[in-house]
């Protein structure tokens, strides 16, 4: 006997798919930019490259807002997510019956939930932190692959049980979700409390993290933009996050000071 994948194919709507992959290119686009503007002017723009990443952040939120409109107003239809889920983004018929109840209930879960998740974050981080310092691994491969996978263990686990349950438009919903609050929600909020506090903040990353964000994104737009996936699409893309891992894992500690 030989395995076989659990789904040959399975698919998800194109159109919530693409409005997902266009947002993370708005977001790597706008931490391309001020880092190729700080390389192309040089140390001295660094008071421009703020002036500038403010403003990128202003339209980050705004872009960001505008999605949050979209999927759960006007076409909170297309993210529904149900087995039954087709490409004109119908709902299935088991899933009419899992939106009942107050939305002041589910706010409170979601807020609970969100508090013991992050409790749970900040004290597996802190545990890894330790454990790395005593392997020798260097705090840019720390924060880059190994927090990035503990502090969102939740959103990662929850994306696989969706998609082995074949609702997979609810499991890239999920997994492009948490991706986007930090491009267009976390990182702009990060600018305006530099400024809060004094000390002004830039979208300016280095080469090796901005080049790791446009092939993540276009590579997740490609595979995703034709409305359904199978297990190869899969494979390619965890061989993208194995380069990435070994890239940053061979990184000197000192290599982004520069």
């Amino acid at each position: 006997m030989h395995a076989l994948p659990k789904y040959n194919k399975q698919v998800f709507n194109k159109t919530a798919a693409a409005a997902g992959s266009t947002l993370l290119i708005i977001g790597g686009m706008a931490l391309l930019i001020p880092t190729v503007f700080a390389h192309m002017a040089g140390e001295q723009s660094e008071p421009l490259q703020q002036k500038m990443s403010l403003l990128i952040s202003f339209v980050l939120i705004f872009t960001y807002i505008c999605s949050l409109y979209f999927s759960l107003k006007t076409h909170g239809h297309l993210y529904v997510g149900g087995h039954s889920e087709d490409l004109n983004g119908k709902r299935g018929a088991e899933d009419e019956g899992e939106t009942h109840g107050s939305w002041t209930k589910w706010a409170i879960v979601l807020v609970v939930s969100t508090a013991f998740v992050a409790l749970m974050s900040e004290i597996l981080v802190k545990s890894i932190e330790h454990a790395t310092e005593q392997i020798g691994l260097t705090e840019v491969f720390v924060g880059v692959i190994v927090v990035a996978i503990v502090g969102n263990a939740a959103e990662h686990s929850s994306a696989v049980l969706m998609a082995w349950r074949n609702r997979m438009g609810l499991s890239l919903q999920i997994a492009a979700g948490s991706s986007l609050q930090i491009v267009l929600f976390v990182a702009p909020v990060l600018v305006f409390c530099g400024y809060a506090f004094g000390k002004p903040m830039d979208l300016h990353f280095s080469l090796l993290e901005v080049l790791a964000v446009a092939f993540s994104v276009l590579l997740i737009a490609q595979v995703s933009n034709d409305g359904e996936t199978n297990w190869l699409e899969g494979a390619m893309l965890l061989a993208v996050y194995l380069i990435l891992g070994i890239a940053f894992y061979f990184l000197p500690a000192d290599a982004l000071l520069h």
